[in-house]
């Protein structure tokens, strides 16, 4: 079709189409249906339509627009919502588009789980209710308009919804070409610019993006002149334009459609990729994180201002001013007074005398016309009829409920109205039978359910108004959800009521001498009307029946009514404008109303425009929904005459959206005889009623308009329209205030003081007809209803109080009223006020309109970091694809920054249907709200914007230079502050074992001296003992291994062996085998049998890095690695000799060993750290008898002791414990396997029960099984004889930061069963010492201290109150073992801290490792971490850098020589850290607060990529749900971290990586991530 003229068709064919175009404008078929009919239509005429194939979108020139669609373009004006879509609006988003487009950004698409994106697909999908009317939220944007959302043709490769875009699974390999700035799909010009988006398969859209693109094209242009890679240029096409930036030519291959170039280009462009480290990356993951950084390269507006930063104190930036800010300028204003109210001589002393008079001079007269939903009359009510049965209601209110002594009501009660929508004529009886009885109506919603979003805030109301009786219609009546016996259910927050129906059939006849008393009107509440606040309270404005009164004269007065006028209502005719005019005014004049239902509205659009005609009618109350529907439902009526009406009231007029509602109406209707001057917007306020209106015009007068700048009216001035011609608000004018009212403009915020004649701010009325309260609430309502206005020179304007409106506007030139928004929908952002409604409007302006329901878009702020950030939300159609939905919001978020200047802060789109209504359709915009705060929304498509938004962050930290050694030591001060530094008690005098230098002879003469005395026990998970080892049953077991060793392994002295065996006896048998033969064992965890690809190479890593020449193991494990599994993951032709120790030689080894001495070798200690790195250490005889003996000391171990151990044997402190400790001290260990706590949880506990211990090891593992698996269950423990009340130290064995919240939970767990609080401690040990501190039997008891976190972040420690905000818990990791000597160091200057200053914990001790043991003998890392000295001070003394952060504080508790005792303070590994923003975050911090956001977040990891902090949360909970956590989680870490999340991953239960310890493994998962392997449910991309 590009590039030869169009096929002529027949007309037979064009007028067909020209149907059909009309019908998918109607919405009477879908686009599917239409495209399919169409294609049918002119495939004879075309072979193959271009749209079809989106391969040809790279060469694809305008497209002339066939004559159809000629005609559509001419028509299809009137099928957008014109409510919200001035044409000029339009433009504007086009053009802020477009300026985006040249910025080319490429953002990353959500990667999201097939089975989420499949949720919303239509079989799930249920129509949306379209019942969206009612704007009290602000936000009932009309309503769906099935038509005209379809309405783009795509002129062009423009908009992309024929071509595949609609294939299920969005191909990950282009998403990097995809353009999402592309410019509006309804103008032609992007065919021209869809030519470079090659192969993207949203069928051309627009420039490809992105500062990626611009990196490839920089590396082609460097490429181009290395001759080895010219023979095969990439293929760059999808990403660059054909010229790319800085004007370089990219290749391009020849022939627009041939088959090479319509690939999607793969990821063969891996090496054109580096990440900011430089490390090439393929993976998709990596390649979008990669984007996003290029996104945030742009540099943010607005630019931070410069300040000064106190190391010390993260300072949040306060918004500056903006010193070229517009400010006001105009003359101070003053009060601007009404006409003068006239007094009429046959105006009514009451509204019930009103009715009287009617009802008996006139009683045929028609009063109320019904219409039922398929548009014919239901009922008429003539004024007699209305008198009769209001005095029915009334006598029966009053006498004949309750009994005669005790009435149910009395004169003044208020009594709740519960009416649907389509019965008027019940309403009114009800209305007016209250009037008459002096009782106080109180008009609500019929609530549907009883969980109807809100009705629980009207209970609320109904019981501060004290009611105890709701009148209902018999329909209504029945539909009430009612109980099984029948009685209607109590609604949430209701208090009780007695239901009374109000038809006659149900009342009772008053007598013949029975009138109502009819008053004069008076000072008493004539009726209560509900208003919504913004944060969903629902408050009642009482109008008394004077107010009632005036404000029908006023009506009456401005819109000229006479009597027998016949007024069309659309409006809600149980408040506002329906309420004023078509039930009060229209009885005082004796009018004829003609009710339209919403009902009808839905169906039958044009019902009220007919009605008009059929009636004659003069009058018509409507909003701009209405006006909108009319148009879009418009076909060419020949019988459509408006000539009679002589006013058209539009209740929402002051809406700034409806300007161009009324415009479109007039257009189209002028030609069916309706004059511009009829139509009469109005503004109103529940508290001050109507406000202004404007009157019916004489012929040929304009009314007045203003175009205004959107910038100065975001700083409250009024600027008409700057040069900037795509930010403007175009208004119309509200007419002139009130008669008999007297309107000013006070400042929004603080003293009501004048506002200046270009200002703006919130209209304020003294009149007699207002509201003069809220109900019950004296308070609020005195700041409302009574405010006294001041001049700029304090003076107050008039003695009467005013009453604020919440309407925000300015008086225009000629006293003509323009409101430019509601106070309910400010959002101050950064200092700008924004209007909710303005950024609907223009989130209603992107085109294409068609993933998203029109009526259905909510935007709300919600305050984070001390700011207000702006929340759109949209309910998404069934039929759109991710990509369709991403690239509209991307559209939004464009067309928002580039009007209003603002960012926001999140987009989401939740699936149609799904958003909370209020009673009439509209969006409940508090209840979302609550929603998406509590993570309860559901969203299917989020994006958030953190980066573009937050501009008040802390300034980055620069580092200071540390001060120099000579300024700082004075002897044992630094700065002022004790050197921290810290000892444990001195090893003591020699005892008889501690004679033996080897642990091998220390056995040997336990073997000797007590042969029977036990010191293994082990136990199943049954609790039984499972094998039992005295000291010579272990002396002669560990002979016979020795004896193996030699004969079968023919070893040498000092060869390693690798002990692979389950926790058990076996094991230490088989390590006292090694000694006994002089070998080196190395215990090695086994393979998992149920996970043997990924455990088994660890194994056989640990092996070979450990030079192991032989594996000693039992049989089982043995055949295990024989098996075919263990031969796929590791050959077993591999492996090093491997010898079962099941059945034992029966001779044993000719000698025993004795190493040469003490600093030889004795074994090696090999663990996995958090940060994925495998470490062995070597440790000496020395060291391992020094190790025991300090562990005796500590916990005063001797042999008549027992002490339970539930803990992994293979490394560090565990191994110690579960080997050599026993050997050494000759105590009873029990060991536990913590793999049987998994079949039995209260395994371990019951143990120590049994056992009587006294001391017990576990590990963080251990303590959260118990803890979770035994939490329902202590009572249970209790009544089995569990007693832990013997229990003196609990020891967590870990290398990290002691988990606080655990232990305390623990600890208040186990308390009912006797366990002592102060029991339970941490232990604290690192690879260069296994441990440094270890909680003892005497001693002062763990203290815990409160930080702040802030401060940490700065490496500083700044105690603070518990409780206080950014406060971190602390406690301290044991005390300090015998012969340990710890000082805290500054990790780059190593000079020595001062007390309570933050530093690295260097240790000296006998037990020190002596190295680290590796293949490759990397020395220079292993002198640094085992032999460093400090820079200053004490310089001869040799150090091990534990590598953890964290402090001493001396206390003011004493140990057991009477010194005051020094804590140590562990805050987190250095390897762990992370550096981001200048700062030193530990990932816990960050990990516990998101935790904390969500119910469903079991579990959270963090760690940073190029700069970015990608967040990892494990989901318990539906898919649904993974959504949700995205702004959640963002919003916790900038609140308490001052982070801007950049990734956030969810995952399914269990996909975070945890060691044996129970430590998080996050490096494996960062691997995990950026290798896509760990299959997440859901990944954002923070722009």
């Amino acid at each position: 079709m590009a590039d030869r003229d169009p096929v002529p068709l027949p007309a037979e064919v064009r007028a067909k189409l020209a149907e059909l175009e009309l019908e998918l404008s109607e919405g009477d078929i879908t686009q599917k249906g239409y495209e399919k009919k169409r294609s049918k239509l002119i495939g004879a005429y075309f072979p193959q339509t271009p749209a079809a194939d989106p391969s040809l979108g790279q060469e694809r020139a305008p497209v002339t627009p066939s004559s159809s669609t000629r005609y559509h373009r001419r028509r299809s004006s009137g099928s957008r919502d014109e409510r919200y879509r001035s044409d000029v609006h339009s433009e504007a988003v086009q053009a802020a588009l477009a300026k985006h487009k040249e910025r080319k950004m490429a953002v990353p698409m959500p990667s999201k789980r097939r089975s989420l994106v499949v949720q919303t697909s239509m079989d799930a999908y249920t129509p949306p209710d379209t019942s969206s009317g009612s704007e009290d939220e602000g936000q009932g944007y009309g309503d769906e308009d099935e038509g005209g959302d379809c309405e783009e043709e795509d002129g062009g490769g423009g908009g992309g919804g024929t071509s595949s875009s609609r294939e299920d699974s969005i191909s990950m390999e282009h998403w990097i070409s995809r353009a999402l700035h592309s410019t509006s799909s309804t103008t032609t010009t992007t065919a021209s610019s869809t030519a470079s988006s090659c192969s993207t398969r949203s069928g051309g859209s627009g420039a490809a993006g992105g500062g990626l693109a611009d990196v490839l094209a920089q590396h082609v242009h460097r490429q181009h002149h290395k001759p080895e890679n010219h023979s095969a240029p990439p293929d760059v096409t999808g990403y660059t334009n054909s010229t790319g930036p800085d004007g370089i030519q990219v290749d391009r291959a020849p022939g627009g459609g041939t088959a090479a170039q319509r690939q999607t280009p793969k990821y063969g462009n891996a090496e054109l990729m580096e990440t900011g480290d430089g490390v090439p990356v393929s993976s998709r993951v990596s390649a979008k994180i990669q984007q996003l950084v290029n996104t945030l390269k742009r540099p943010k507006r607005p630019p931070l201002t410069e300040f000064f930063v106190d190391d010390f104190e993260e300072l949040l930036e306060v918004q500056q001013p903006d010193p070229n800010q517009p400010r006001a300028e105009g003359a101070p204003m003053a009060a601007l007074r009404g006409e003068q109210l006239g007094v009429v001589t046959n105006w009514p002393p009451s509204l019930e005398a009103a009715l009287q008079r009617w009802g008996t001079v006139s009683p045929k007269a028609p009063c109320l016309t019904a219409v039922d939903g398929g548009g014919r009359p239901l009922c008429v009510l003539t004024y007699g009829k209305l008198w009769s049965r209001s005095v029915k209601v009334a006598y029966n209110l009053l006498h004949k409920l309750g009994t005669k002594q005790e009435p149910l009501v009395r004169a003044g009660d208020r009594v709740a109205l519960v009416f649907p929508n389509n019965d008027p004529a019940a309403f009114m009886t009800a209305f007016y039978g209250c009037l008459l009885a002096e009782l106080v109506p109180v008009p609500i919603e019929v609530p549907l359910t009883r969980k109807d979003a809100g009705s629980q805030q009207i209970g609320f109301l109904l019981g501060s108004c004290s009611v105890t009786v709701a009148l209902t219609s018999d329909v209504c009546h029945k539909g009430l959800p009612k109980s099984p016996t029948g009685e209607i259910l109590q609604f949430k927050g209701w208090p009780k009521v007695q239901w009374v129906v109000t038809e006659s059939k149900h009342l009772s006849k008053p007598p013949r001498d029975w009138f109502p008393h009819v008053k004069d009107a008076n000072q008493d509440s004539a009726y209560i009307e509900y208003k919504s606040c913004k944060d969903g309270s629902v408050l009642g404005v009482t109008v008394r029946r004077t107010a009632l009164l005036a404000h029908c004269q006023a009506l009456t007065q401005s819109c000229s009514y006479t009597e027998a006028e016949t007024i069309v209502n659309v409006l809600d005719f149980k408040k506002d404008v329906g309420l004023w005019h078509a039930v009060l005014t229209s009885v005082m004049n004796m009018m004829h109303v003609i009710s339209v239902p919403y009902a009808l509205m839905k169906v039958n659009p044009l019902s009220w425009i007919q009605k008009v005609c059929q009636h004659k009618a003069t009058v018509a109350c409507v909003k701009s929904r209405d006006m909108h529907w009319a148009l879009v439902a418009h076909r060419d009526q020949k019988d459509v005459n408006l000539s009679s009406l002589r006013m058209l009231v539009v209740a929402d007029g002051s809406n700034p959206w409806s300007v161009s509602s009324c415009d479109a109406f007039l257009n189209v209707f002028q030609t069916k005889g309706l004059r511009p001057e009829v139509i009469c917007p109005c503004a109103s306020s529940p508290e001050a009623l109507t406000v202004a209106i404007r009157r019916p015009l004489e012929e040929g007068s304009a009314p007045g308009r203003g175009v205004l700048s959107m910038q100065g009216l975001s700083h409250g001035v009024i600027r008409v329209d700057s040069e900037e011609k795509l930010s403007v608000l175009t208004l119309q004018d509200v007419g002139s205030v009130m008669a008999g009212a007297l309107m000013c403009v006070v400042k929004p915020e603080g003293l009501p003081q004048l506002c200046r004649s270009d200002e703006v701010g919130e209209l304020c009325v003294c009149a007699a007809a207002t509201g003069s309260s809220y109900y019950g609430l004296a308070g609020v309502s005195k700041s409302t209803f009574e405010v006294f206005p001041v001049s700029n020179n304090g003076a107050a304007v008039g003695e009467l109080p005013f009453t604020r409106t919440g309407l925000l506007g300015f008086i225009g030139p000629g006293g003509l009223i323009f409101v430019a928004g509601k106070m309910d929908g400010l959002m101050v952002v950064g200092g700008r006020r924004h209007n909710a409604d303005d950024i609907v409007a223009t989130a209603l302006a992107v085109e294409p309109m068609k993933f998203v329901y029109r009526g259905r878009i909510a935007v709300f702020s919600i305050t984070v970091l001390h700011d207000e950030r702006i929340v759109v939300v949209a309910e998404q159609r069934p039929d759109s694809t991710e990509e369709d939905s991403f690239q509209w919001m991307s559209r939004v978020l464009q067309a928002i920054d580039g009007i209003h200047q603002v960012g926001v802060y999140c987009l989401a789109l939740v699936p149609s249907n799904t958003l909370p209504k209020t009673p009439l359709g509209g969006i409940h915009l508090s209840e979302t709200k609550q929603l998406f705060l509590e993570g309860a929304l559901h969203p299917c498509n989020v994006l958030m914007c953190p980066h573009t938004c937050v501009t008040n962050l802390p300034k980055p930290r620069q580092k200071q230079p540390e001060i120099g050694p000579a300024s700082v030591m004075v002897g044992n001060l630094v700065s002022g502050k004790r050197i921290a530094q810290a000892s444990g008690r001195d090893v003591g005098q020699i005892e008889d074992n501690d004679q033996f230098l080897f642990l091998s002879e220390v056995l040997q003469w336990r073997a000797q001296s007590s042969p029977d005395h036990v010191l293994y026990t082990l136990l199943n998970s049954r609790g039984t003992i499972a094998s039992a080892l005295t000291c010579l049953q272990l002396h002669k077991r560990a002979e016979k291994i020795a004896g193996l060793l030699a004969e079968r392994g023919h070893l040498q002295d000092g060869d390693h062996v690798a002990l692979v065996y389950p926790p058990g006896t076996d094991l230490i048998a088989a390590f006292y085998g090694c000694l006994y033969a002089g070998c080196v064992p190395v215990t090695v965890r086994p393979p998992h049998p149920h996970n043997i690809a990924t455990t088994l190479p660890t194994v056989k890593m640990i092996v070979e890095v450990s030079r192991s020449v032989c594996v000693l193991t039992t049989q089982l494990i043995s055949k295990l690695l024989r098996s075919k599994e263990a031969t796929a993951a590791v050959d077993f032709r591999t492996w090093p000799p491997v010898l079962d120790t099941d059945d034992l030689p029966k001779k044993k080894a000719p000698q025993l060993h004795r190493a040469s001495s003490p600093d030889a070798l004795a074994y090696l200690d090999f663990s996995v750290s958090t940060t994925g790195m495998l470490a062995g250490v070597k440790m000496s005889h020395t060291a391992t008898s020094a190790f025991c003996r300090s562990i005796k000391l500590q916990c005063e171990l001797y042999p008549s002791r027992e002490v339970a151990i539930c803990l992994d044997p293979y490394c560090g402190l565990g191994f110690v414990l579960w080997c050599l400790c026993s050997v050494y001290s000759g105590h009873q260990s029990v060991l536990i396997p913590p793999s049987e706590l998994e079949v039995n949880p209260s395994l371990w506990l019951s143990a120590v029960s049994q056992y009587k211990v006294r001391d017990t090891f576990c590990s963080y593992s251990v303590m959260e099984l118990c803890t979770k698996g035994l939490g329902l269950q202590t009572d249970v423990l209790k009544a089995r004889g569990l007693d832990l009340s013997r229990v003196r130290t609990c020891v967590v064995v870990a290398e990290e930061r002691p988990r606080i919240a655990l232990t305390q939970s623990f600890s208040k767990l186990f308390k009912d069963l006797g366990l002592h609080p102060r029991a339970v401690s941490t232990s604290f040990g690192c690879r260069v010492n296994l441990a440094v501190c270890l909680q003892g039997t005497s001693g002062p008891d763990p203290t815990t201290v409160y930080v702040d976190m802030r401060a940490l972040r700065h490496d500083r420690v700044r105690l603070v109150e518990r409780g206080s905000p950014h406060s971190l818990p602390l406690m301290e990791s044991g005390k300090i073992l015998p012969g340990v000597r710890i000082i805290i160091a500054n990790p780059e200057t190593k000079g020595p801290m001062g007390e309570s200053h933050l530093g690295e914990i260097w240790v000296h001790s006998g037990h020190n490792a002596s190295g680290y043991f590796t293949v490759y003998g990397d020395e220079a890392l292993q002198s640094d971490h085992f032999s460093s000295r400090l820079s200053f001070g004490d310089t001869q003394t040799i150090w091990a850098r534990t590598g953890y952060l964290g402090f001493l504080r001396r206390t003011e508790l004493t140990d057991a020589s009477g010194e005051r005792h020094d804590a140590l303070y562990v805050v987190g590994a250095l390897e762990e850290a992370m550096e981001l923003r200048g700062m030193r975050y530990h990932p816990i911090d960050i990990e516990t607060s998101v935790i904390r956001t969500h119910k469903s977040i079991t579990e959270c990891a963090v760690f940073t990529w190029t700069n970015l902090l990608v967040v990892v949360v494990e989901l318990d909970g539906s898919e649904q749900e993974a959504l949700d956590l995205v702004p959640l989680v963002t919003n916790v870490v900038l609140e308490e971290h001052y982070l801007i999340v950049g990734v956030v991953v969810v995952v399914d239960i269990g996909v975070i990586p945890i060691n044996s310890r129970g430590e998080k493994q996050r490096m494996h998962l960062r691997d995990g991530f950026l290798a896509d392997q760990l299959d997440p449910i859901y990944v954002a991309y923070n722009m």
